[in-house]
Formats: C-alpha cells, structure tokens, sequence
C-alpha cells in the first residue's frame, strides 16, 4: 500500500511553503497563477488526497451576526450599511452568512441583549460601531461567543479590533491643510459622540501643536447630539462669526463636510474660494455637493475582509487573539480646498 501524499511532500518538490501548497490547494489568496497551477498539476501527479480533516475544515459554514445601533443607519449616515454588504460579501467567500441586527435606542438602554445572540442563531458576532459606554461592556461581557470591534475600540480594556488609522489619517489631513498656506482651520465632530470622532480630533490637535497653533474651542463645531447621534441641521454646524471666520476646516466626515459646504454656501461664502473644506472616509450617499471634497479614503474591503478572517481563526482557535488590528487609508485631494499661501512650518 502506498504511502498517502502530505502536503509537505509537495513543497518540497517545489521548493515553496506548506503553507503556500495549502493556500494554493484551497484557493486562498497569496499565491501566484503560475505557482497555483504548478501546485496542482504535481499534486494531481502525486496522487494527492485531501484528508478528512482538511475537507471537513473547507466545509464549515458559519453565521456571523453584526450589531449595530440604529443612529447610525439614517438616511445620510449609510456608511455602516456599505460596510456591512462587504463583510456580508466576504462572509459569503468563505462559505458564511452574515446576520444584521439594528440595536434601538430603547434596547441600547435598556440594556437588552441582540436577539440573534438570545435565540442562538448565530456562531460569532462583530460590534460595529460605538454604542454607549455601559452597553459595550454589557455586551463584551455577556456574550460567550467569538467577538470583536469593529470601527471602535473598547474604553476599558483591550479587545480584539478593527480599526481605520483615524488618528494619523486625521493628522494627515490637517498638516494638508497647513502646506496649502491655512493656519485659521476649524474641526467639524461632536467631542465624545463616538471613538472615531475623537480620534479624528486627537489627529487634528496634534497637527496644530505641531504647527505652534493654539487650539480654538469657538472653532469647534458640532455636528450631532452627543447622547443620540442625531443630527440636527439648524441646532448644529453652528458657524463663528465672519469676522472670526477659519480660512479651512477639516471634518470628521464627508457627509459633515458635506453639510458644512451647505451651511457656508447658504451664508454667503463661496467653497473653496472663501473657505475650504476638507473631509474624511470619502464616503457620500447624497447628490449634493457637486464640488468633490478632499478626503482620506477608507478601505472598507480590507476592514470587512480582516474582520471576517479574524472571526473565523477565533471559531478555530477560542485562544487566537490579535488586539487592535490598524488599517491606513488614502489621501484624495478634490476641488473643495485651495491653496491660499506658502505651506505653514512645523515649530
């Protein structure tokens, strides 16, 4: 009886990884056309057979469930729905299913647990998104089943996360703003509404230190309610005076940098003319404005994709664990900003 082929028997005829034969075996990512077919044609030579074990792996499907509190699904906030069709799409690569589950406001508190959690109906849960303080702990604590952060990070302790580089993207695009000659530039977000605000403004407040500029609190505006999440046209983005006018501001947001374009238009300032405007997640589910507003891309398709891979080697392994897990975005410079004069040093 003849030996049965082990993939290790593979690699070394080709020199490559087990891990490599593997990934080309099972159609994963990571591996070069011509390798993968160089990988399959020996096995097939080899006689190679994919054990009980490596098939029952292969066919494991799982139900990943998603909370989400519902503030952040409105009509011009639809950015975490467009981030939930990617994780469902990656979920669906790898044989899965994605569950949403939109967390009301009463539930959130009253501190009720997502049903999908309750009524066992799914294998492993992502939280997308901040809820209140007291409601993320409920929820890391109660649930015993495979889970992470997703765009938020825990208060108190350290948990298993994915995160956009909201600070140093923010920063980035502050310092943009001060090579483009602006040094009066105002921050648009509400200060503890969510985590990814304030990171954004920790990245806008380092900028300015850099660049020996004090902060101004009247520069500061907001752009929800803190408690609710809910916008509200007329109560917030609340404009200086002209003669305190910034001559730029960053938001934290495109669709605040949307809203601020809006307000300026409506009060007589032409953007960027008069003032420009700079944004963030290069995300916008609304016709209005025509002008295309410099941003800092978010990649949505690596955050669902890491997100989804994490779960699924934490279904595997109960002890895999990888902290906070940061992705870079992309600098995108539209018509919103101008350059009004020699670029701003740092001190």
């Amino acid at each position: 009886m003849s030996k049965a082929v082990k993939l290790a028997d593979i690699a070394k005829q080709l020199g490559v990884s087990t891990v490599t034969v593997s990934k080309a075996l099972s159609g994963q990512r990571g591996v070069s056309d011509e390798m993968r077919t160089k990988i399959k044609l020996l096995a097939e030579e080899m006689g190679y057979v994919k054990s009980v074990q490596e098939k029952a792996k292969e066919s494991k499907s799982y139900t990943i469930g998603v909370a989400v509190a519902d503030r952040y699904l409105g009509a011009a906030s639809s950015f975490y729905l467009r981030l939930y069709q990617e994780l469902s799409q990656r979920a669906m690569r790898k044989n899965c299913f994605a569950m949403l589950e939109i967390v009301s406001y009463e539930d959130e508190h009253r501190i009720q647990m997502p049903k999908m959690v309750t009524e066992e109906k799914v294998d492993c849960v992502i939280i997308m998104g901040t809820f209140t303080t007291e409601y993320a702990r409920f929820l890391r604590t109660n649930i015993q089943l495979p889970l992470i952060l997703l765009d938020t990070l825990a208060a108190e302790e350290e948990s298993d996360s994915v995160v956009m580089s909201n600070m140093m993207g923010a920063y980035r695009m502050t310092n943009y703003l001060f090579k483009m000659g602006h040094s009066k530039i105002g921050f648009v977000g509400t200060r503890l509404a969510t985590a990814s605000i304030d990171d954004r403004y920790f990245g806008y407040l380092k900028s300015l230190m850099q660049h020996g500029v004090p902060l101004r609190e009247d520069w500061i505006i907001d752009d929800r309610d803190r408690q609710t999440g809910c916008s509200d046209y007329h109560r917030h983005y609340l404009l200086p005076p002209k003669e305190e006018m910034p001559t730029a501001f960053f938001c934290n947001s495109d669709v605040a940098a949307m809203v601020m374009i809006r307000k300026l238009t409506e009060c007589g300032y032409a953007v960027p003319e008069d003032v420009s405007v700079a944004g963030f997640d290069n995300f916008i589910d609304e016709p209005f404005p025509k002008i295309g507003i410099t941003t800092y891309a978010i990649n949505l398709k690596e955050m669902a994709g890491r997100a989804v891979h994490i779960l699924l080697q934490k279904l595997e392994n109960p002890e895999y664990h990888t902290g906070v897990y940061m992705i870079d975005g992309r600098f995108i410079e539209r018509e919103s900003t101008k350059k009004i004069g020699a670029p701003v040093p740092f001190i």
